[in-house]
Formats: structure tokens, sequence, C-alpha cells
């Protein structure tokens, strides 16, 4: 498997002088995902977690909607310039009777993993292919619990504690306990390696869980959030317009800026008791 970090040589120049030193950085790597051996999309992603990861972007493109979906998922043999296998092709063959992902699923996978460019036409493309609606979703949360969030999974971001390059997903239960954590240069990867880890483990739809993000929330995560069932989607920084709406049209609560004792609940407001 790759690194996680690697170390660079750096001038660090401050108000006392200069001076050169190691620096950790975040390792940043292509990923070639394979469909029934048929090259579909290359991402840049961190290494790690790639079975969650090709698990849950097939999940929140409408692929897959369960475990037996996916016969097996292997890394392919794929060699640097020693000769040793880079861990960067990974081709997942589909279970009996699961149609091939779309042309528009390759252009997809292409913009959202890593510069998050939207890649879905409308609202309607959301709701048409989501089989796991979290609308009637009865799940609550204290702003108690919401706001011991962001802290909870900052604490779990161990790559980021070293490197301060990475994006964050936690999927946590109504009582606040940490399900998972996953962490990415591509915050799209992170989301859909938290929701690949709960497709595999049987919780999807996430029903009772919020999902936490570590940056915004656009339209895109809002959608992946809807594709697996999450009820409740928080980030600390703002949503965008669109995710908005997509929230507010499938049900789901979308709370932004959930920072220190405030937040702001944009859509969904009947699950924070308030």
């Amino acid at each position: 498997m790759g690194r996680l970090s690697t170390r660079a040589s750096v001038l660090r120049v401050a108000a006392d002088g200069a001076a050169r030193q190691l620096d950790r950085l975040a390792v940043e790597e292509p990923l070639e995902l394979r469909v029934d051996g048929r090259p579909l999309a290359v991402t840049m992603r961190t290494p790690g977690h790639d079975v969650e990861l090709a698990h849950g972007f097939l999940l929140t493109e409408g692929v897959i909607t369960a475990c037996p979906d996916v016969a097996s998922a292997r890394y392919c043999h794929s060699a640097d310039a020693d000769g040793r296998n880079t861990y960067n092709v990974l081709d997942v063959v589909l279970g009996p009777g699961v149609p091939p992902p779309s042309v528009g699923v390759q252009r997809n996978f292409y913009t959202t993993s890593s510069c998050g460019v939207c890649g879905k036409a409308s609202l309607d493309a959301v709701r048409q292919r989501t089989r796991f609606s979290p609308a009637a979703d009865p799940v609550r949360l204290t702003p108690a619990v919401l706001r011991t969030l962001p802290d909870r999974l900052r604490e779990a971001q161990r790559v980021f504690d070293s490197t301060g390059g990475l994006h964050a997903a936690g999927l946590f239960d109504a009582g606040g306990e940490l399900l998972v954590a996953r962490e990415d240069v591509g915050r799209h990867n992170a989301v859909d390696k938290a929701l690949g880890w709960a497709l595999l483990n049987a919780r999807v739809p996430a029903v009772g869980c919020v999902l936490v993000v570590s940056g915004r929330a656009s339209f895109e995560l809002a959608q992946k959030a809807v594709m697996g069932g999450v009820p409740v989607l928080a980030a600390v920084s703002a949503p965008s317009s669109l995710a908005v709406e997509l929230a507010a049209d499938a049900g789901m609560t979308l709370i932004g800026f959930l920072r220190g004792t405030s937040m702001n609940v944009y859509t969904g407001d009947h699950r924070i008791p308030h």
C-alpha cells in the first residue's frame, strides 16, 4: 500500500530568519478504477481505503446499492520505475445482473473526485436516482451533541496532524458516537470512503446518522449524502445554494458553520430540538 505522507526539504522563513528543515506532506497519487476489467476513470487520492472509495463512489453514482452488487474488488499489478507494485489500479467486478456504469458516471468521477466541479445537470437527476430518500428518517440530534462533532472528527484526523493537508468526513450516530472517519486530499473522496465503509458494514441507508465534513457543503457532497440515505449533513463551513436546494428537496437536514457553540440550520430544522 502507498504511503499516506512523505517528507520534503523546505526553506522555513520567519521573522527571526530562515533555515532549511523537513516538512511532512500528504501523499497524492492516482487511482485508476476499473469495472469488470474496463477502465472507468482516474482520481487523485490519498492512498488507503481504496476499496471503500470505489464502493462509495459507485453507491453515490447509483451504480450499486448493496454490498452483494460487488462480486470482488482487487488491486491489479501496476509497477513503478523500479518494478514495485504501486497499488494504484483497482478492478471492481460487479455482481450478476448489475448493469455497468454509464458514460456519465465516468465524467462525474473525473470532475467530482478532485476539483469539485458539479457534474449533475439538475436536482431532478438526484431525485430520480436515489433509492434511499432520507425524508422519512425520524432521527433527532440535540445541539449539544452536534457541537461536539467537529472536534471529535478533528481528533480522528491522524494524518492531518502531521501534514495539515487533508479533508475529512465522519459518520456519527445520533448520540455522537463516531462510526467511521476518513481523510483524503479530495473532500469528495473522503465522503466516498466513509460511505463505502457504511455500505460494506450494512449501514446503508445511513439511518439515524449524521455525516460531518471538515470543509464546505457543496452540491456534490449533499448529493452523495442523499444517495447514501444520510438524514443529516453538517459542515464546519458554508453550504452552497444548490446544496441547500437539494437538501430541502430530498428532506435532508443541512447544517453549516458548525463551529464552537453555534450553527446555521438551513433545512430540516424539525430534527434539531430548539
